[in-house]
């Protein structure tokens, strides 16, 4: 695997895990009483605890995008490779 190949396959990594933490948020925003609805309806947990949890793992994955996707991305992009 060339250092392009891996720059490409890294950049293609960060844009759709973005885009998933994109659709997360936007769904939390605009339809939130159905993803309640959808992700509690078999366990007994307050809203509160439910907004706290979902935004504790949407920083861990976004924590977890920067850092397995994005700096690589930007490492192979940006550094320049001595031959």
């Amino acid at each position: 695997m060339t250092k392009d190949n891996l720059r490409t396959f890294l950049g293609w990594c960060s844009v759709i895990n973005l885009g998933i933490l994109l659709y997360w948020i936007l769904a939390l925003v605009f339809a939130r009483d159905w993803v309640f609805w959808a992700h509690t309806w078999a366990v007994d947990i307050s809203k509160e605890s439910f907004a706290e949890i979902n935004y504790a793992m949407m920083g861990y994955y976004k924590l977890a995008v920067i850092l397995f996707n994005v700096t690589p991305y930007l490492v192979l992009r940006f550094a320049k490779f001595s031959r």
